[in-house]
């Protein structure tokens, strides 16, 4: 348990980062000791400082981010109406998966990542399976954020360097902010990322729609040629649909993000606000994108408008594509700072070693993942890689898991219950069949993109800011 301490209003502690908006009145815990982090003090971090506004930004900033770019795509291969069926069920599917991240949080305090949970569910091989697997996908995503980053840096500047060079550039930021030591002061960066994404949507929206046409289509009188349903065949669809799946793929960080709030009690209150507003954002943005551009939609969509509003649209999305590569950067080295130091005096404390080693953590991500977006270098298949072979696993079977664990021995087997367990069960098998799928789907879909246009070379240095 931990030992708390209450302060009548948040001033009364000058070091707390506070979140915005002002907070109205009310009462804060101050944690001296946390079952993950140990004694916290003012000799080193507060990694107990999050309070339930941060938690809804930050959870909204790992969601909203380089998945939403994609998702006109997904449903010019799906349809607008299918595509808008499997959003909500995945959104549906994922909320949940927050929710037991929460549940499973307060039920076993010492749990800070999922490898926490598989090692209680499965042991060590566990614990093995999903912590190379929670680390492959922060590193994975760190990757297509500095690929998506490059891909601006490219629009705004009308390739004015070679792509390698600005993958280069991207990194060094991710690498820089994401060293910031608590998601408690990496809240205010997510509160300027987040405008600045959801604004560079908002002014292609409305671009597509006003010009009624996309940059692609080609000159002459032109009707977009969008589908209500489509038929796509079996590797298109279940890459699209793992798209989607990426794009809600943020629940495996709420692991640390609500191991550093301040109150965790306030968790399922801030995993519904986020996901409605998700969700919500999802589909206005897919739909309406879609309905104007049709098959020359462009990934990522901010350059479906083209020309000069592509520039604004980029200028406007690269400080919150950075944001996004800080906090899908922070997470993995936060994860295995935390377990190298775990139960040392120099995880909470700033001595060399604390800063030699965080400082390490946060410097290996950003090189592997400059490595893989050098060597994987199109948007749309990283992301759908992703979503498929390591998302599921992340978000679907894992929490089916948790809750089977948590709940089995229940003897108040009521019906409630039963369908509890008969969706647990469909969460892991929809998960397994979407991993399985998914990533046939995806690899085929790399092989052929290769065989019929050569694909873009690794370490290119060629504009990857045109593509549709």
């Amino acid at each position: 348990m931990d030992r708390l301490s209450e302060r009548s209003t948040p001033n009364d502690t000058i070091s707390d980062m506070q979140d915005y908006p002002p907070k109205t009145e009310e009462v804060w815990e101050e944690v001296t000791h946390d079952a993950v982090f140990g004694e916290i003090s003012e000799e080193g971090p507060n990694y107990r400082n999050v309070g339930f506004f941060g938690t809804v930004i930050l959870m909204m900033k790992t969601q909203i981010g380089l998945g939403v770019l994609s998702i006109p795509t997904a449903f010019d291969t799906l349809g607008i109406v299918p595509g808008v069926i499997v959003l909500c069920a995945v959104a549906v599917i994922t909320t949940w998966s927050a929710y037991v991240v929460g549940t499973f949080k307060l039920r076993h305090r010492e749990i800070y990542g999922i490898d926490d949970a598989g090692a209680l569910i499965l042991g060590p091989i566990g614990r093995v399976i999903l912590a190379t697997a929670f680390c492959l996908y922060y590193i994975f995503n760190a990757a297509s954020g500095i690929l998506g980053i490059s891909i601006g840096f490219n629009a705004v500047s009308t390739h004015a360097l070679c792509t390698a060079i600005f993958v280069v550039i991207a990194a060094i930021p991710g690498f820089l902010f994401s060293s910031i030591r608590t998601l408690g002061k990496i809240t205010w960066l997510a509160w300027i990322g987040l405008p600045c994404i959801l604004t560079a949507i908002l002014i292609v929206t409305v671009a597509v729609g006003v010009q009624d046409r996309p940059a692609a289509a080609p000159p002459g009188v032109w009707v977009s040629d969008f589908k209500v349903v489509n038929t796509p065949g079996f590797t298109q669809g279940i890459s699209a649909v793992s798209v989607i799946v990426f794009a809600f793929s943020g629940t495996p960080g709420f692991f640390s993000i609500v191991s550093e709030m301040r109150e965790p009690r306030q968790f399922t209150k801030a995993v519904m606000a986020c996901q409605a507003g998700v969700t919500l954002i999802y589909i206005i943005i897919g739909v309406v994108v879609y309905y104007y551009c049709g098959s020359y939609v462009s990934s990522p969509a901010l350059g479906s408008a083209g020309g000069t509003v592509k520039k604004i649209s980029y200028g406007f999305a690269l400080p919150g594509l950075i944001v996004t590569l800080t906090i899908v950067s922070h997470i993995p080295a936060k994860y295995i700072f935390l377990h190298l130091l775990r139960g040392s005096k120099h995880l909470t404390r700033n001595t060399p070693t604390h800063w030699i080693c965080w400082l390490s953590c946060t410097f290996g991500i950003a090189v592997i993942a400059y490595i893989i977006a050098s060597v994987i270098p199109v948007f749309d298949s990283l992301v759908s890689l992703i979503g498929a072979l390591l998302g599921p696993l992340m978000c679907f079977q894992t929490m089916g898991g948790m809750w089977l664990y948590d709940n089995w021995g229940n003897t108040a087997r009521t019906k409630k219950w039963y369908g509890m367990v008969c969706f647990s069960i469909f969460v892991i098998a929809s998960g397994t069949f979407l991993m399985v799928a998914g990533t046939y789907g995806s690899v085929v879909g790399i092989i052929d993109t290769y065989n019929s246009s050569g694909g873009s070379a690794a370490f290119s240095c060629a504009d990857n800011s045109n593509s549709v």
